[in-house]
């Protein structure tokens, strides 16, 4: 088993760690084999039991492979195709060579046309680059295909044009050349300050080693010197059958998986001699420990690693055994040093996890966010916290509440496998036959946690922390915002000078449940009940006029979503003015409810599936959660109290505040970080509800003024209550009424008759330009246009849907799959239901500075394009199959219907506008797509966007945009 790949980097989860946990293959055991079973290969050299729900076997060739039957969701099959290449295996000047390969092997092959194994996918209902995708990492080339509608007939296409990309794709040179600008437009677009700290990071961290150097996406040199013979080279040695793993799961027999595999794969024979993995090479304990990095962009933080030998193991049950032990160990570290950050100390935040990285090293990581400049402070304090833990052994009550949080963790694991993704299932898989491990189920992973309670001991745990932070070697990197004086030696002594074990790093444990949580008050009634026709729901209006809509199913067993709205959201916000409503997500939740703070909180919800989450909608604030039955009065509970009694700790604020300072000039670090902190303030005319707040705005933020803002919205109405998942109608009711029905009557503040709908900005001759201060490489363009908004012409917005959707088709095969002048060109619409104005279509991309005018021109070409002439019908099935799919698998599931009727309480429309969503998305002709290109696409109304990078010409001004450095790039 993987130990864990989910470090808590920036925001401490406990629950994440768990739920990180299951997703790895290995921990668990499903039905035992018997003596006269045959082994499978995936099962070779463990004592682990085999997973029965799985069929493993292997051609006459060496293909292996393993399928199952998975009905989740209806009609999906999931196809997964391995390679056993990645970059590791990559020749000095191949580099990239496996990532050049994948995305050749998609433009076309011996049974498609160069490009039409997308087109195909599509007229079967797949999505690129949600449905049909690949990735290289340093150890593989992972093929995914996730076929809706799945049947025989599209079965066998599908595994005949896989096996074609995979026996012999185009390698031409007009395909070679044709991509590689592809490739390069990739490797640009990934260019910035955070690529650069990852490359020093690997450089510093697996120093010696063939990781160091080698990243996927490889070097401008080599894939500019890459031939079509090379490449040819580099698959025959390496895309070979005994190199590959195929694994199916859906909804289909998995015989038909077999005999398909057998009849378009068992032919395959590999020519020539095959590739010999190279030694990766092991940590080596080098002089240079340390890198100091500058990126003034970026926050500052600290990155550290132990270092020790990647082994290739036996997985066994006693090997995951210890790893369990060494998670517990390593998660009440973590608790640590979360409670050392709430308390204000020298770092905001600071977290340890493990990982066996690219069967390259095994290592344990520690990563920091100083509070302030103070680095050394901050690295010395959580060195110190480790300290303690490796010098004093934990106590049993330390034990026993990281014991419930795994449990529990475990438990929901196996509640859910029922209803888990057929492709989640495949990728485990895959994800074991990596790192040369096993899977099995959920419920043994218990069955074996809880029967191995006796081996967490005080003594077996100090042990296992002491090993995970002992190694062949300690590195540390630092990236700053501002030059440090001598900062590579006194990083490197920071890193290796002794510390004393903290004498206060020990969290207090305290006995306390929900019980300590105030009740609500004297339990509600019910006014009125009524049954919603069409949809199997129940909507309640409770005496004191909070509104419920009730959705009970079993779509995905053991798990009730909860969403609570109150008040107006964005509506009820005033338009010529800020506010504070950024503030909430950041530190509303944290900061407590009646008598419990944070950490009292985090208490009482140990070993239990509850949680507090926040946003803001048009129509309304939302509190929402997953929960299952056994928890769901109190997480209801929960949640109306922190209606009724909000607290109003000052900590959360204020650290909240640090992190936005800190990070805030990360916004200027890329094209696309502007764009996420911009944009939709700007296509808003500048409304400043969708403003992301500057320095200034994070400064003058206090409790006082906190608390002043939220405190009456949090009192507002109307309350809408929506619970849709697996539970019992009566217990679910009984539990509202003690709760919810217990509030006070909240009655809904007046929105104006006058309510400001946003307005999409006024075009301009030139664009708009925004500038980054990342890679002068990197640059953005947008063009807009006008739409409309609200409920009552909702349908044309799905329409809008199918227009955008071949519009993005159109521009990814120009810019990209043509051109190759960009990797991710994409088009969206937005149309906002709770208001009369405000949608838009977008067509945006990123690229370089002096491609800018190309986009502009290939955007009004396609629109022109559309305007005066209607699709192919074979064009508008590739788009409006996705579609129907799409809505068809998202619609098994309980999130999309809560989104679609969010608000229908109050709005019954919502209900009726719900009633025609699949017709509306795929009853349309070519005609009616053009009259909707026609309407929109109207030249006079276009709004065009570009984001720069700074030069002399042109400086960064956060949040304003900067006059247009000259007439290039204007309007037409």
């Amino acid at each position: 088993m993987k130990r864990s790949t989910c470090h808590p980097a920036l925001q401490y989860s406990f629950f994440l760690i768990l739920l990180c946990l299951l997703g790895v293959p290995g921990v668990a055991v499903a039905q035992t084999a018997t003596a006269d079973d045959t082994v499978p290969w995936l099962y070779e050299n463990s004592d682990i039991p085999v997973d029965k729900t799985w069929t493993f076997g292997e051609l006459d060739n060496g293909l292996r492979y393993a399928v199952k039957h998975n009905g989740v969701p209806p009609g999906q099959v999931s196809i997964r195709l391995r390679m056993d290449v990645g970059s590791l295996m990559e020749k000095d000047d191949e580099q990239g060579f496996a990532h050049f390969m994948e995305h050749l092997t998609f433009r076309g092959s011996t049974h498609v046309p160069d490009g039409e194994a997308k087109r195909v996918w599509q007229r079967l209902g797949a999505t690129f680059g949600s449905d049909s995708n690949a990735e290289t990492t340093p150890t593989q080339t992972v093929y995914k295909l996730d076929l809706p509608n799945a049947n025989a007939a599209s079965l066998d296409e599908s595994l005949k044009i896989l096996s074609g990309m995979i026996r012999s794709p185009g390698l031409s040179t007009k395909a070679v050349n044709a991509e590689r600008p592809v490739v390069l437009a990739e490797l640009r677009e990934r260019a910035g300050p955070q690529t650069q700290v990852q490359n020093a990071t690997r450089e510093l961290f697996f120093a010696g080693q063939r990781l160091a150097n080698r990243a996927p996406i490889g070097t401008p040199e080599t894939l500019s010197a890459a031939t079509p013979k090379m490449l040819k080279q580099f698959h025959q040695r390496w895309y070979r059958p005994e190199n590959t793993v195929i694994v199916i799961a859906g909804d289909e027999d998995p015989a038909l998986f077999v005999e398909l595999l057998n009849k378009h794969f068992s032919q395959w024979q590999a020519d020539g001699k095959a590739g010999v993995i190279p030694d990766f090479g092991q940590p080596q304990d080098l002089s240079e420990i340390s890198e100091v990095l500058i990126e003034p962009t970026l926050p500052r933080f600290i990155s550290m690693i132990i270092a020790r030998p990647w082994e290739q193991v036996a997985d066994t049950i006693v090997y995951n055994q210890q790893i369990l032990i060494d998670l517990l160990a390593m998660q009440m570290i973590n608790r640590r040093l979360e409670a050392g950050a709430r308390a204000g100390g020298s770092y905001l935040q600071a977290a340890v996890g493990q990982d066996d990285v690219s069967r390259s090293v095994d290592g344990t990581f520690v990563n920091i966010i100083p509070l302030g400049e103070d680095w050394e402070a901050a690295l010395h304090d959580v060195r110190a916290i480790i300290s303690d833990a490796t010098t004093v052994a934990p106590s049993e009550q330390d034990i026993a509440r990281e014991l419930a949080e795994f449990d529990a963790a475990l438990a929901i694991g196996v509640e859910s496998y029922q209803t888990e993704a057929a492709r989640k299932q495949a990728d485990n898989i895959i994800n074991a036959v990596d790192i040369h491990e096993t899977v099995a189920t959920p419920q043994v992973a218990l069955d074996v946690f809880r029967d191995m309670r006796h081996l967490y001991t005080p003594e077996r745990l100090l042990e296992s922390t002491r090993k995970l932070f002992s190694g062949v070697t300690s590195r540390v990197l630092l990236s700053s915002p501002v030059a440090v004086e001598n900062g590579q030696a006194r990083l490197a002594a920071a890193l290796t000078r002794p510390v004393d074990a903290a004498s206060d790093a020990r969290v207090v444990q305290s006995d306390i449940g929900f019980d300590s949580l105030k009740a609500i008050g004297k339990k509600g009634a019910i006014k009125t009940s009524r049954q919603i026709g069409n949809f199997d729901m129940e909507q309640l209006e409770l005496a004191n006029g909070v509104r419920v809509l009730l959705f009970p199913n079993t779509a995905e067993r053991n798990k009730i979503m909860v969403n609570a709205r109150f008040g107006k959201g964005y509506r009820g916000l005033p338009s010529d003015q800020e506010t504070l409503a950024w503030s909430g997500a950041m530190a509303l939740m944290a900061s407590g409810v009646g008598d419990l703070g944070q950490e009292e909180l985090d208490k009482i919800t140990t070993g239990r599936r509850i949680g507090l989450g926040f946003g803001i909608d048009d129509d309304a604030y939302e509190i929402s959660a997953e929960t299952r039955p056994s928890d769901l009065e109190d997480q209801l509970h929960l949640i109306a109290a922190k209606l009724a009694f909000p607290r109003w700790d000052a900590a959360p604020v204020m650290r909240s505040k640090a992190a936005a300072l800190i990070g805030y000039d990360s916004f200027s670090a890329s094209p696309q970080a502007v764009l996420e902190r911009d944009l939709e303030w700007l296509l808003r005319g500048k409304d400043p509800r969708w403003k992301t707040p500057d320095k200034a705005d994070f400064n003058k933020l206090t409790a006082e003024n906190f608390k002043q803002f939220w405190e009456p919205i949090l009192a507002s109405g109307p309350v809408e209550l929506m619970l849709f998942g697996d539970f019992d109608r009566d217990q679910a009711v009984e539990a509202i009424l003690k709760t919810f029905g217990a509030l006070k009557r909240r009655d809904a503040p007046p929105v104006s008759a006058d309510t400001v709908s946003p307005e999409f900005p006024t075009p301009k001759e030139n664009p708009v330009i925004l500038v980054h201060k990342g890679d002068k490489e990197r640059a953005a363009a947008m063009v807009a246009w006008p739409t409309g908004g609200g409920l009552a012409n909702v349908r044309e917005s799905r329409r809008l849907e199918v227009l955008t959707s071949i519009f993005n088709d159109r521009l990814f095969e120009i810019l990209r799959s043509q051109q190759g002048a960009s990797y991710s060109p994409q088009v969206v619409n937005s149309w906002p239901v709770d208001f009369q104005s405000g949608g838009y279509i977008g067509a945006q991309s990123q690229l370089t500075p002096d491609n800018i005018d190309r986009f502009y021109e290939v955007v009004d070409s396609i629109a022109k394009d559309l305007r005066e002439k209607p699709i192919s019908a074979d064009e508008l099935q590739r788009v409006v199959e996705p579609l129907r799919q799409l809505i068809a698998r998202a619609s098994s599931g309980n999130s999309f219907w809560m989104s679609q009727l969010e608000g229908a309480t109050f709005n019954p429309q919502k209900f009726v506008a719900l009633q025609s969503l699949l017709s509306d998305y795929t009853v349309i002709t070519p005609e009616q797509v053009q009259a909707l290109a026609i309407k929109y696409f109207d030249e006079e109304k276009e709004w065009k966007l570009a984001v720069l990078p700074e030069s002399k010409n042109v400086a960064a001004n956060d949040n304003d945009p900067v006059a247009a450095p000259s007439a290039k790039a204007s309007r037409r």
